[in-house]
This record gives C-alpha cells, sequence and structure tokens, in this order.
C-alpha cells in the first residue's frame, strides 16, 4: 500500500526539524567565523559577517519554533524521593510516550488526570506492576460504591486485575456503601453480582459502611504495592465523559495505613462483615422474598 501523500506544510515543517539540517546550520556558524578571521580581503570579511549575522537569526527562529512544535518533558531531580523509584521511571516513560494531560507534573512524583484518562491511567499503573520487579504484587482498592453497575463496566481494568491475579498477585478490595442503600432491595442486588464477578477474578472482598468512617476514610483510592496511590475525587460516570483523579508516587505507606484500618482484622474484618451481609441478603434475593425491615437489622448490627 503506497505512503500517503503529505501536504507542503507538513514536508516544510519536516525540512525544519531535520537534524541534518539543523547541524549543517550550526556548522555553518563554525566554519564562517573562521574564514572570516582567516581572510584578509576586508570585503569578504563583510559579506562573511553578513552571512554569520542571518545564520544566527535562522538559528535563533528555528529554536524559537521548535519550542513551540515540540513539547519538552521534565525529568525528575530525585529518584530516590519516589516510594518505588523503578516503578516511578517505567510509569513515567509510558506516560511520555502516551503524552497524557499533565505529563509535566510527574517529575513532582504527582500526576493529575480527567475523564478517560483514569481509566487509561489505572489500567497503565496495574500492567506496570505486572511487568515490573516491584514487590509486593498486590493492589488495595476501596470503592465508593454509590452505584455497583458502573463498576462492573470498567472492562481492562478488570481484565488487567485478572492478569495480575493470573500471575500470582493479590488485590482486596473494599466496598464502601451508604447504610440505607445497603437495605435497598434493588441496590443490594447490584452489588452482590458486582461481589460476584469479582471474587470470579480471583479478588478478595469486603465491606464497609460509609456513614460509620471518618471523611479521610472514606475514599476511592487503588494502592499499587508501595509504589503508587491513584485517589479519585470526582467519579466518572459511564462513559467517563467526567471524572478527575490523582496520582502520587510519594506517600504510599500513609494510605495504605488508611485502608487497613478499614479493612481491619478478625471478626471485625471488611470481608466478616460482607460475609454476615451476604448471609442475611442472599437468601432473600435469590428467593424473592426481600424484608426491608430484617435487612436494616442486619445492617445496622454489622
Amino acid at each position: 500500500m503506497p505512503a500517503p501523500r503529505r501536504d507542503p506544510a507538513s514536508r516544510i515543517a519536516d525540512t525544519l526539524a531535520s537534524p541534518i539540517l539543523n547541524a549543517l546550520i550550526g556548522l555553518a556558524g563554525i566554519v564562517i567565523p573562521v574564514i572570516a578571521w582567516a581572510s584578509a580581503r576586508a570585503s569578504l570579511k563583510n559579506g562573511l559577517l553578513i552571512a554569520e549575522t542571518v545564520i544566527v537569526i535562522v538559528m535563533t527562529a528555528n529554536h524559537l519554533w521548535l519550542r513551540k512544535a515540540f513539547i519538552t518533558l521534565r525529568r525528575a531531580t530525585n529518584l530516590k524521593a519516589m516510594d518505588d523509584a523503578h516503578y516511578y521511571d517505567l510509569v513515567r516513560s509510558q506516560l511520555e510516550q502516551e503524552l497524557i494531560s499533565d505529563y509535566g507534573e510527574i517529575a513532582d512524583g504527582h500526576l493529575r488526570v480527567y475523564a478517560t484518562e483514569v481509566p487509561r491511567l489505572s489500567v497503565l499503573l496495574v500492567n506496570t506492576l505486572i511487568d515490573s520487579q516491584s514487590l509486593p504484587k498486590r493492589i488495595l482498592a476501596a470503592d465508593l460504591t454509590t452505584d455497583p453497575s458502573l463498576l462492573t463496566r470498567r472492562r481492562e481494568y478488570l481484565a488487567a486485575n485478572r492478569r495480575l491475579v493470573s500471575a500470582g498477585g493479590t488485590i482486596d478490595r473494599l466496598f464502601i456503601a451508604y447504610q440505607g442503600d445497603l437495605a435497598r432491595e434493588e441496590y443490594a442486588r447490584e452489588l452482590l453480582k458486582l461481589i460476584t464477578h469479582h471474587r470470579e477474578l480471583g479478588v478478595t472482598c469486603g465491606l464497609a459502611v460509609r456513614d460509620r468512617l471518618r471523611a479521610d476514610q472514606a475514599v476511592d483510592v487503588i494502592i499499587i504495592a508501595a509504589a503508587a496511590v491513584l485517589v479519585e475525587e470526582e467519579q466518572g460516570d459511564v462513559d467517563y465523559a467526567k471524572g478527575r483523579s490523582s496520582v502520587y508516587f510519594k506517600g504510599a505507606e500513609r494510605w495504605i495505613g488508611r485502608f487497613e484500618s478499614v479493612w481491619g482484622h478478625g471478626a471485625d474484618a471488611a470481608p466478616r462483615i460482607l460475609q454476615r451481609y451476604e448471609a442475611t441478603v442472599r437468601p432473600m434475593l435469590d428467593g424473592d422474598t426481600w424484608d426491608t425491615d430484617r435487612v436494616r437489622q442486619t445492617v445496622d448490627a454489622l
């Protein structure tokens, strides 16, 4: 198949950006002053000085054009400041190749992403963990589950989760739900459908009642090993036409501590709370015998 013909403007732009052209201009800028210095003829010297001036003007204009035409990416000044320097560097390199918006911020160990970039970045973070040497191969995730059906549609992210588990990694996912929602039949049906799907992926699931958490605990967050943290500050809709998240490559331990404080241990651990909720709700849903009062009593006792 023949290559598509390029318009004249594109060909001119490619020519101006050519390394060969810029090398020749630079070489001329060195050679001309030498010839002018060695020449004894005044007229030749004047001509060469004029040529030198023109070259300097051309080089300056070309430099300014290149700065506008091409993006200069910042480099991290201190890789050691990141929680996992190797993991961070892999993510940074990938972001530079894809040119995700606000990529320049990543040099400071913090990145903001918007709308459709959020699910893309979450997949990138998981896949990088799988392919890197970073340990532990673990994800801790907390979901503010206001609409369980939304989470079942993140197909690429769920596929990356499955790949991580298949590679020997682990995922603990905490579903954070309002007390009133847990007592609604339709919500409970969608929530347990979502939980069943995640368990089929190999994810360990837990439940927390949002009304009983502090503000700093009720956060939508994905913690990648001890290397990166994705915090969803504004939840996306079905198509992620909106949504805003931040990624932090520093301070992961603080977020891990928050997650573990909600996940808990023993009889009050999030997986046990989910089991108690399911023990009441699943038989009702399967037998079409929903009893709102009984479910409320169960939720109150969680």
